[in-house]
């Protein structure tokens, strides 16, 4: 059978070919639109000059490497690796590339942040560029906050609100993004339009046990500072779906991921509570996890979730709030088990 490469086709023959798609897998055309510029997007950086720096991660990782959570998430979040951009800094840092002191670390921020804003500047941006002439795709290219780079394309298809037509690339270049292993990415409109190619992309990603402690240090901090930012409420989603997912069980009984998470974290993303006092990173792997917000941070969350749901942007009907947060509860109660249990072995020794 003839295929055609998607973006070969013409908007508007592109735009017929999601609403079939579509009407086959009750998902919104613009979803199916936006996972497919998602793969292309990573397609174009797994094949640049600089792809072996690269490891792919965050929410989106864990939809299409691992198909943990079953809602679509739109960011690519991407780390590139600090031993590639600063092999001056890290060079007696040990195998994490971490700074030795917290004044240390300060000064790479800063060092860090100047370095990615240039390198996304001169190499990155050029590169997704030139991509896209080379397929003759229309798309804007912008640098915002110096570490994401916005990919904004021209579409036909209606349906956007929650989710925009763009691709937003966060960059990372704190850490190594190890542990990481490689998998074969597709668009889900694929297995619905045989006679149509959707892009496809094999990928360097992080693994999902550390991308599991990522997202509940993260949560932890929000809880602690009582403050919910727009479009977190995902993390909460996405740690449920995890354990349903049977992904939890391994990730919390991996002290060296929790550990590298929290050492990392220390080091890097200092956070205060409400009393202004320093979030302990290794107090939370250690049996002080907190993963249910209270007060006003609840409802804050609440909103967010409300407005997430309003986005369709599950494969199937979600669960309501209040079980996400059962399930979170369980995992904070389970993980603060192990850690506390893991805390006094390592005192005993």
């Amino acid at each position: 059978m003839t295929t055609t490469a998607f973006f070969a086709l013409s908007p508007a023959e592109r735009q017929e070919a999601l609403e079939v798609a579509a009407s086959k897998s009750g998902r919104p055309t613009h979803i199916l639109e936006k996972d497919a510029w998602v793969i292309w997007t990573l397609s174009a950086l797994f094949r640049a000059p600089f792809k072996k720096h690269l490891v792919f991660k965050g929410g989106t990782s864990l939809s299409k490497a691992y198909k943990a959570i079953d809602r679509f998430s739109e960011d690519v979040d991407v780390t590139y690796d600090i031993r590639a951009i600063a092999p001056d800094l890290v060079k007696d840092a040990g195998p994490d590339a971490l700074p030795l002191t917290k004044s240390q670390a300060s000064k790479w921020r800063e060092i860090l942040e100047e370095r990615l804003e240039k390198w996304l500047g001169e190499q990155v941006v050029p590169y997704i560029r030139s991509c896209l002439d080379a397929e003759k795709l229309a798309a804007k290219l912008r640098i915002e906050d110096g570490e994401s780079v916005y990919l904004e394309y021209d579409t036909k298809v209606s349906g956007y609100g929650y989710v925009g037509p763009y691709i937003k690339i966060e960059f990372g270049a704190r850490s190594t993004g190890e542990p990481s292993t490689y998998v074969v990415l597709s668009c889900d409109a694929a297995e619905h339009l045989p006679s149509v190619q959707f892009p496809t992309s094999e990928v360097r990603v992080m693994r999902v046990e550390r991308t599991a402690w990522e997202k509940m240090t993260a949560i932890h901090v929000s809880c602690l500072q009582g403050d919910i930012r727009n479009q977190m409420a995902r993390h909460w989603s996405d740690i449920g779906r995890l354990d349903v997912a049977g992904h939890m069980d391994a990730a919390l009984r991996d002290r060296d991921v929790a550990g590298r998470v929290a050492e990392h974290k220390s080091r890097f993303f200092i956070a205060k509570d409400t009393q202004k006092n320093i979030i302990d990173y290794f107090s939370a792997i250690n049996g002080n996890l907190v993963l249910v917000p209270t007060g006003d941070a609840l409802k804050m969350l609440e909103a967010d979730y409300a407005k997430m749901l309003e986005g369709r942007l599950f494969l199937r009907d979600p669960e309501p709030l209040a079980r996400v947060l059962e399930r979170c509860a369980d995992i904070q109660q389970r993980a603060n088990a192990i850690g506390t249990a893991a805390l006094a072995a390592a005192t005993q020794k």
